[in-house]
């Protein structure tokens, strides 16, 4: 017996180098799944990384306005719209526009695109309405719905930019009607996006209502107030966006503007991937309740 004890001892010896050199067992390689997966179904928490995000996405929407926007033309009684002669996020201008087609159809080409308008407003209608329904039954704030939703954004502009790209750019025609259908449908998504994210002073698109609850706010010139610097900072990233696509628009095009434009949306979803979870917030709270 006294012979093998040496013997034994080295056999627990290689057991404890095998058991420390083995590769990660089945079980531990599904909990590192199951941790991802759970980190990529939870909720994302509206927060100042978050605000962040949305200014970004705020900033690419102005880029892709130098495309979408009235602009006035130099010669008397003339307005041209660069591009497309309609709006890709701003469903006031169209809506009015859309009626004016059914009231005057003898201006159509004219003063505007009827065929242009209308699919402006019916595809924003569109992204909102699927986006929207899909995201209460899925989780509007899943962080893989914010992800896929960003990402498909994000492909649709880039989309238009190539198309843009290769074929040019008319104002009418099934090319034209295409770009504007991506366009609009990633606006309409993008929209409802902020509203789930529970940030409704950074609407990522419309300046009406920020402008009008900004000079009426009651707290306007209070030294801490979150509300009025969101509205302050979504305006901002806004005007810095059209300028900035405006110039692009003048000097490089059209496809260049909206390939910076996807470009920051694709920033925008890459960080989905490290905004804070509220699942994590809230565990932290009880913590701290406990101790």
């Amino acid at each position: 017996m006294e012979h093998q004890e040496p013997n034994s001892r080295a056999g627990l010896s290689q057991t404890s180098l095998e058991t420390f050199t083995q590769k990660p067992t089945c079980t531990e390689s599904t909990s590192f799944s199951s941790r991802t997966w759970k980190y990529l179904n939870a909720p994302v928490r509206p927060c100042g990384f978050v605000e962040v995000q949305l200014l970004i996405t705020t900033f690419c929407t102005g880029l892709q306005g130098s495309q979408l926007t009235v602009i006035p033309d130099i010669r008397p009684n003339a307005v041209s719209f660069p591009d497309f002669h309609c709006f890709a996020s701003n469903q006031t201008g169209n809506t009015v526009f859309l009626m004016l087609a059914i009231a005057m159809p003898e201006m159509n080409g004219e003063w505007f695109l009827t065929a242009n308008i209308g699919m402006a407003l019916g595809l924003f209608i569109a992204g909102a309405y699927v986006t929207g329904q899909l995201g209460h039954i899925i989780g509007r704030r899943r962080r893989l719905w914010l992800l896929f939703c960003n990402l498909m954004q994000t492909g649709m502009v880039f989309a238009t930019a190539g198309i843009q790209y290769v074929h040019g750019t008319d104002l009418g025609g099934p090319t034209t009607l295409g770009c504007i259908a991506l366009l609009a449908f990633a606006a309409g998504s993008q929209v409802v996006q902020s509203r789930s994210l529970e940030m409704t002073e950074i609407t990522t698109a419309m300046a009406t209502a920020a402008w009008l609850d900004l000079i009426i706010d009651r707290n306007l010139f209070a030294a801490e107030n979150r509300s009025r610097n969101r509205r302050i900072g979504f305006l901002a990233s806004l005007v810095l966006g059209t300028l900035a696509g405006a110039y692009m628009f003048k000097n490089v095009g059209s496809p260049a503007a909206l390939a910076v434009s996807g470009a920051g949306k694709l920033l925008v979803t890459v960080m989905f991937f490290f905004s804070p979870a509220e699942k994590e917030e809230k565990k932290m709270e009880k913590e701290v309740e406990v101790v």
